[in-house]
């Protein structure tokens, strides 16, 4: 998943960002409301690890300027503000989910997990052929046996997958798995494309990831 957090605590946001990316995350770290609605305004995200009371733009303006996008991501709201009806009035203004700090960090990724399986489709489990995508797990397997990926394999034919039929450019694909801060340029995905396809053809698995000149990669 390609995530947002805003959190104005230098040292949470930093130990949330490293603990999401080690989860094969996409992250960016906004400090205050109002970096977090450039991000927003620039980048297409799944979810939002929104805290409530910042400086400048706080978090329940970010919800209100979200409200009602029809392309808005989920938000996991997390807050020191542990009444119900903080709870309420962000679940109100759109929040998906709430929790309390100090947290679990195991349960706000199970969380964010529950919020991008709810996203996609009620049925956890993408089958394409003999390939099995297994979101809940991040697990890939072909005729049973499990395909050993990278994160960014796992979450580049998970993308392709999720997305069957489209045609993503390489820009598209790039924007979804790496974050603001990478130094890498796009022609990244070429590599993992690659990659990903010897893996694949290894299993027994060919021309899953077709390319189409000039556009982009399509899983069909």
């Amino acid at each position: 998943m390609r995530l947002l957090v805003v959190e104005d605590s230098p040292n949470l946001g930093r130990d949330l960002r490293e603990s999401l990316a080690r989860d094969g995350h996409a992250v960016d770290l906004a400090a205050d409301g109002a970096e977090a609605l450039r991000f927003l305004a620039s980048y297409a995200y799944d979810a939002v690890v929104l805290d409530l009371m910042m400086p400048r733009v706080d978090g329940w303006t970010v919800l209100r300027k979200l409200n009602g996008h029809d392309s808005r991501p989920r938000v996991l709201v997390l807050s020191a503000r542990d009444q119900v009806e903080d709870r309420v009035e962000a679940l109100h203004l759109g929040a998906d989910d709430y929790m309390v700090k100090p947290f679990s960090y195991d349960e706000l990724s199970a969380r964010l997990q529950a919020l991008a399986r709810r996203s996609v489709q009620s049925d956890p489990v993408l089958q394409l052929g003999a390939v099995e995508i297994h979101p809940r797990a991040r697990q890939v397997r072909v005729d049973g046996e499990a395909l050993a990926l990278t994160p960014k394999e796992y979450a580049l034919l998970e993308t392709l997958s999720a997305e069957r039929g489209r045609v993503m450019t390489r820009t598209a694909l790039f924007e979804r798995l790496y974050d603001a801060r990478s130094e890498s340029s796009d022609k990244v995905i070429e590599v993992l494309v690659s990659t990903l396809r010897g893996k694949l053809a290894r299993a027994g698995v060919k021309d899953l990831v077709q390319t189409r000149r000039g556009y982009g990669y399509v899983v069909e």
